[in-house]
């Protein structure tokens, strides 16, 4: 192994390993606790080391994000393959989705609340959003020819689910009631037309 190889691999352990911390941090104590200083006293590196890897918070908060897109779209696919039939296939994503998002609420923040330069449907998408997004078209695409916009209502119907779960405004004892609501409502878009304005 070359010297630039050995440099190159310790750069992406250090970048890796403030990730971690960030993301541990922010699992315990929320994303408030996340500082620049913070990181540097819990991992022992040097502000400046933190800065040479990562411009700032917002950009360290984008790099756990894009781990938990990496992380979401196993769960989904994972959901998707233990389905039996395609109405059970959007079961089982819709409630991983909900699982993933009630169960890791720091990482769902990175990913969907906080801010970052991550963006969706734009020609700049990293591919690990757009897995994410495959892997929620994947289940819509059987009921309907355009899944883009079918797609986009699920992943809408499911974040608002989640974040109003997570703030106690809805019951969670009638969270599998929602989410058969919501299967009921893409299978069915399918065998309408849309609606002409």
């Amino acid at each position: 192994m070359g010297i630039a190889e050995r440099k190159g691999r310790a750069r992406a352990e250090r970048e890796q390993h403030i990730v971690a911390a960030a993301r541990a941090i922010a699992e315990r104590e929320g994303w408030g606790a996340v500082t620049i200083r913070r990181l540097a006293d819990e991992i022992e590196y040097s502000q400046p080391v933190l800065y040479s890897h990562f411009e700032n918070k917002d950009a360290i908060v984008s790099a756990v994000a894009l781990e938990g897109f990496k992380e979401i779209t196993a769960a989904l696919e994972d959901a998707a393959r233990q389905a039996s039939a395609r109405g059970s296939a959007l079961k089982n994503v819709a409630a991983a989705y909900l699982g993933f998002a009630l169960g890791r609420p720091a990482l769902y923040d990175a990913m969907f609340v906080l801010p970052t330069d991550l963006r969706f449907a734009v020609a700049e998408t990293r591919p690990e959003l757009r897995a994410a997004f495959d892997a929620l078209a994947a289940v819509i695409a059987p009921f309907c020819k355009d899944a883009a916009v079918v797609t986009e209502t699920f992943w809408a119907a499911l974040h608002g689910l989640a974040a109003l779960e997570r703030s106690g405004r809805i019951r969670p004892a009638a969270r599998d009631e929602r989410i058969a609501r919501v299967v009921r409502a893409i299978a069915g878009a399918g065998s309408r037309a849309p609606a002409r304005g």
